[in-house]
């Protein structure tokens, strides 16, 4: 049996202000309060609305059927609460039908395994309490940051906060002549993992109004007969997972209303019920679903759902990106180690991975996604901003 897991990912950062030298001295928040509550409302508009009203009227039609999952950084549950309430009452919505799986992450969205492993267990411990505060369920399904992932990184999660599953990116280079639609055992035997199967996923996410894209346009309809295509993989009666990773804000935001999105996906779940064999499934059911023994499977480095290189290059390739990084975590060490506890929230909020993809200078078509996330004119802008930020905190030290 073919069983789709629908996974979301939902956050919004804390925009840095346009800070400038002279503003390094004052006592000031350095994130832009305005752009952050037009960005966040916006976007409730567009998308987080509209979208999760389609969901809820989905579950309700096919009658606990249909399930998707999310992922909600810290950062933007903040946002909802601070912003638009309304948005954040429509995910608790959701929540309540019992459909809908929430899943752990790092709280500020960070690249903090890479720099304080203890850092990185104190968000996803944060992000698991906020999850479970306003959502009601304790995530037993982790996503990193980005979908970035290696090997040690699941030796840590379960260790340290008890996970039983990880997402991944399914990159070629990692899984060669293997299939993204089997569930695989982590390096360690102790969690089972989920990839990403990238070109089903990208075809709703980032071609689905493509007008030259030979598939244009994309129906519901074609794309459940793809899904059903997939089943022809297996002959031994494995269950398999197609996994449709990708950020929740491609409905109505990346893919405006007008393209046809949100009736895509009205129609998507009925197109798939009516072919045999075909499920919904939340990431934690791997557990109770999978009817045969995972392969082991080894990421020796990084890998993301980013870019076309799926590694770490859009946050941490270039020279601009790695002297920010470097300089936060020495400062952000310094501010542990004095106990500056009326600084940390401001320097977590600096963590976010946001704010290094911002400084990429990559060009042709990771270039223009990279641009068009950015509330910045240039890269540049971006790290003198950043920069002054950082010469904030040293001055508040």
């Amino acid at each position: 049996m073919l069983h789709i897991v629908f996974y979301f990912q939902v956050h919004q950062p804390y925009r840095l202000k346009h800070f400038g030298v002279l503003d390094i001295g004052r006592k000031q928040d350095p994130f832009d309060e305005a752009l952050n509550r037009a960005i966040v409302r916006k976007v409730g508009d567009k998308c987080y609305l509209p979208a999760n009203r389609v969901l809820k009227q989905l579950i309700d039609r096919f009658e606990g059927k249909f399930k998707v999952a999310f992922s909600i950084t810290g950062v933007a549950i903040e946002q909802f609460r601070q912003y638009y309430p309304e948005v954040l009452e429509s995910f608790k919505e959701l929540a309540r039908t019992g459909c809908v799986e929430f899943l752990g992450e790092t709280y500020y969205h960070s690249l903090s395994y890479f720099y304080d492993r203890e850092e990185f267990i104190t968000q996803v411990r944060m992000h698991r309490d906020i999850v479970s505060q306003e959502f009601g369920q304790t995530p037993s399904v982790f996503r990193n940051t980005e979908l970035i992932y290696q090997d040690d990184i699941a030796n840590l999660v379960w260790e340290q906060a008890g996970y039983k599953v990880i997402l991944a990116e399914g990159a070629d280079k990692v899984l060669g002549w293997r299939s993204p639609l089997y569930a695989y055992k982590t390096l360690n035997h102790n969690m089972l993992m989920l990839l990403k199967y990238y070109s089903l996923s990208d075809d709703i996410a980032f071609r689905f109004s493509n007008r030259d894209w030979p598939e244009f346009p994309l129906t519901a309809e074609k794309f459940a007969g793809w899904l059903d295509n997939l089943k022809n993989v297996e002959k031994g009666n494995k269950n398999l997972f197609v996994n449709l990773f990708m950020d929740y804000e491609t409905f109505g935001e990346h893919q405006w209303s007008e393209t046809g999105i949100f009736d895509f996906m009205k129609h998507m779940p009925e197109n798939v019920f009516r072919r045999r064999n075909i499920s919904f499934a939340w990431p934690s059911e791997v557990m109770d679903i999978v009817n045969y023994d995972p392969e082991v499977l080894s990421f020796p480095y990084a890998v993301s759902w980013a870019d076309m290189e799926r590694d770490l290059s859009a946050w941490l390739d270039n020279d601009l990106q790695k002297n920010a990084s470097d300089t936060f975590y020495e400062i952000f060490g310094l501010i542990k180690e004095k106990q500056r506890h009326d600084l940390l929230e401001t320097a977590r909020r600096l963590s976010t991975s946001d704010h290094y993809y911002y400084m990429s200078t990559k060009y042709f078509q990771d270039g223009d996604v990279h641009k068009y996330f950015s509330p910045y004119q240039t890269p540049y802008q971006a790290y003198i901003y950043f920069m002054n930020a950082m010469a904030f905190l040293r001055e508040q030290l």
